[in-house]
């Protein structure tokens, strides 16, 4: 099973490796998260909300979900959702929080964390302080806010998160801009027109990134990290 996302199926497998818990309650947030929704869904047999930010993306997650019944795709903001608080036993985002928002998306996941809940985030990372002008014209492009590599454990700690593991994931950029490009381009001969439409919009991006990362000198400065949290008491 393929996932055309920065970690591609590492930050799953190291969830797996360092969380024991069996959640209830699961919510995945992030456009061409629908693989990981199924993934989660099935390993611990629990009902998956997931959540997406535009239109596009909620009916291309309907579509490819079909009849996937433990699986509920909605369309929110990512800062501003409609869940109460405490909902959720295990938050999963993978290359869909490192925005320019972050702060108040992170706020909106405590918020909606059972107490001792946790919470598996995948971050773009910067792996220097100072980066050219074009992985900033990169970053703004893409909405993007990267923390650099040595400021995620702080950032999460002095929100009330307990780092319970930390894995530097920069080895699968490479091969996840290589290999998703080529893949996405092949997928779209098989797509419906709808389909296409949203695929389209993915794969110029990622053409644009791995243009940046595989032959501008980008994989000096980009770097993918993942954490496994927990929410402590406030």
């Amino acid at each position: 099973m393929s996932i055309f996302l920065p970690g591609q199926k590492r930050q799953y497998n190291f969830l797996l490796k360092n969380y024991s818990e069996k959640p209830q309650s699961i919510l995945v947030i992030g456009s061409a998260s629908e693989q990981l929704a199924i993934l989660l869904s099935e390993k611990f047999n629990a009902p998956v909300d997931l959540i997406v930010e535009d239109y596009e993306s909620l009916m291309n997650s309907k579509l490819v979900l079909g009849g996937e019944d433990s699986i509920t795709v909605r369309m929110m903001n990512f800062d501003a959702t409609d869940f109460p608080n405490g909902q959720f036993d295990l938050v999963y985002a993978q290359a869909s929080v490192s925005l320019t928002n972050r702060n108040k998306i992170v706020k909106e996941i405590k918020r909606i964390l059972k107490p001792g809940g946790y919470f598996s985030v995948g971050e773009t990372v910067t792996l220097r302080k100072d980066y050219p002008a074009f992985i900033r014209d990169l970053f703004d492009g893409s909405n993007l806010l990267p923390l650099f590599c040595e400021d995620t454990e702080k950032y999460y700690t002095e929100r009330k998160f307990k780092v319970i593991a930390k894995a530097d994931l920069t080895d699968t950029l490479g091969t996840f801009y290589m290999e998703s490009s080529k893949h996405l381009r092949e997928a779209e001969r098989g797509l419906s027109d709808k389909e296409k439409s949203y695929y389209k919009k993915l794969v110029n991006r990622i053409g644009h990134e791995s243009n940046a990362y595989l032959k501008l000198g980008g994989d000096k400065f980009i770097g993918f990290e993942t954490l496994l949290l927990m929410k402590e008491s406030d």
